[in-house]
């Protein structure tokens, strides 16, 4: 094996460690944190089947964001939706047999890159030339989302302009669910593209990408409106009255 192989195979397996852990210990966070207030955002649901549809409302059509601004809407929804299919598109590096639906998509998936890179630029140029969001925005902001760029851009120069061996790169990422190390292809392009992913899940975890999972644990969306027929109470408050 060469070194270059197992140079790769050690920064994803760090990667992933540090993805998990971090995700799992900021959730546990989310989990802990208190929410001594009835906050939710009016109209609100008043039972918990109302609030689970308001849920994948957010979710799935960034109703909120739709309500708020029609063009960061448009741009956001672009990129998330061109995202999650190249995501599903991506998962046939990873199985050995693929379903039959990740063959399926694979055409959605390739095409969905310019959604995803289209989406990206938007959201960019928002930062740029609307001034109350230029003022907000710190550098970690740009950076996060020009690093999303390039990693997007660097994968459809693969797919579309130069090409690379895909057979040893579905090899490499199966050696490495097997803990083998397999040859991974040296394209300098493929090497950027990986390495930036990688930087990628080993910022995840601190990053403002923590929406993602953040979102659930929103008190503004996911506490039932009905303040006068329950005592809204945080556990920490009712340990005060005893």
């Amino acid at each position: 094996m060469s070194a270059l192989s197992v140079t790769y195979a050690i920064l994803f397996y760090a990667a992933t460690l540090l993805l998990v852990v971090g995700l799992v210990r900021k959730i546990a966070l989310y989990a802990r944190t208190p929410a001594p207030l009835k906050i939710p955002t009016t109209p609100a649901p008043v039972n918990r089947t109302g609030v689970v549809l308001r849920m994948v409302q957010e979710v799935v059509l960034f109703t909120s964001l739709f309500k708020a601004t029609k063009w960061t809407w448009l741009f956001g929804w672009l990129f998330h939706l061109g995202l999650l299919l190249v995501l599903l598109r991506h998962l046939r590096y990873f199985q050995a047999e693929t379903w039959f639906w990740v063959d399926l998509i694979q055409p959605f998936g390739k095409y969905a890159s310019y959604a995803m890179v289209v989406g990206l630029l938007g959201l960019f140029a928002r930062r740029i030339f609307v001034d109350r969001v230029r003022y907000i925005s710190a550098p970690s902001d740009y950076l996060m989302l020009l690093l999303l760029i390039v990693i997007g851009i660097s994968g459809m120069l693969m797919t579309f302009v130069t090409h690379t061996d895909i057979v040893m790169v579905k090899g490499f990422f199966l050696g490495l669910l097997r803990f083998s190390i397999e040859p991974l292809p040296s394209d300098l392009l493929l090497l950027t593209h990986l390495t930036l992913v990688a930087l990628l899940m080993i910022i995840f975890p601190i990053s403002k990408l923590l929406h993602a999972p953040g979102v659930f644990f929103s008190p503004s969306r996911n506490q039932v409106d009905n303040p006068r027929e329950k005592r809204h109470l945080a556990p920490w408050a009712a340990d005060l009255e005893k």
